[in-house]
């Protein structure tokens, strides 16, 4: 299937196509400064936590009228994500679509003429699992070090309260202090940086 957006082409699957507007998935997420990612890396390897590698991410936020939309480039993930959510401390639920993207490039052309840029994240991810629980490392350019903790109905089928409870056992299990719980998105802490 063909698409057409301000000069640009691109082309897509129906299905892809199909997924992007109707598989909305719940995301329950914890963030917090870190002040010892290696402690957290200890715990996720003695718990036998799934290592998926590091990736070089560089995550850019586009202008829209509703929620966020960010194309991220890794050499892991390449993702079109866009998701709604309330900033709060503790544990934030996200509704989320997410698009696996072949060629990211050209995708963020597009997107940037059509949107314009809201802000750019470059960061280095540790990624690991455990079971449909994924927990990110993160070392964010001018930011720091940052622990992310995600309980997803992406990969398995869960409630919303049992995601919740799943992030607040392991806050709880990785001695997060509430004083180190970050409500906004690093864009929002890049853009307030600058």
């Amino acid at each position: 299937m063909r698409w057409c957006l301000d000069g640009f082409s691109f082309y897509t699957t129906k299905l892809s196509l199909l997924v992007f507007l109707t598989m909305t998935h719940l995301n329950i997420e914890i963030k917090a400064s870190c002040r010892n990612p290696g402690q957290v890396r200890e715990y996720l390897q003695k718990r036998k936590a799934e290592f998926k590698g590091t990736d070089h991410q560089t995550d850019t936020y586009f202008n829209v009228q509703n929620g966020r939309l960010k194309l991220r480039e890794g050499n892991i993930e390449n993702n079109l994500i866009f998701y709604q959510r309330s900033d709060q401390p503790g544990a934030n639920a996200s509704n989320f679509q997410l698009v696996n993207v072949g060629e990211p490039g050209l995708l963020k052309n597009v997107l940037i003429k059509s949107l314009g840029i809201k802000a750019i994240v470059e960061k280095k991810r540790e990624i690991y699992f455990i079971n449909n629980v994924k927990f990110h490392i993160d070392d964010v350019a001018a930011l720091g070090s940052f622990v992310e903790i995600e309980a997803s109905d992406l990969y398995a089928r869960v409630s919303k309260e049992d995601l919740q409870s799943q992030c607040e056992f392991y806050l709880r299990e990785m001695s997060i202090k509430q004083e180190d719980l970050i409500s906004v998105s690093y864009s929002d802490m890049i853009m307030k940086h600058e």
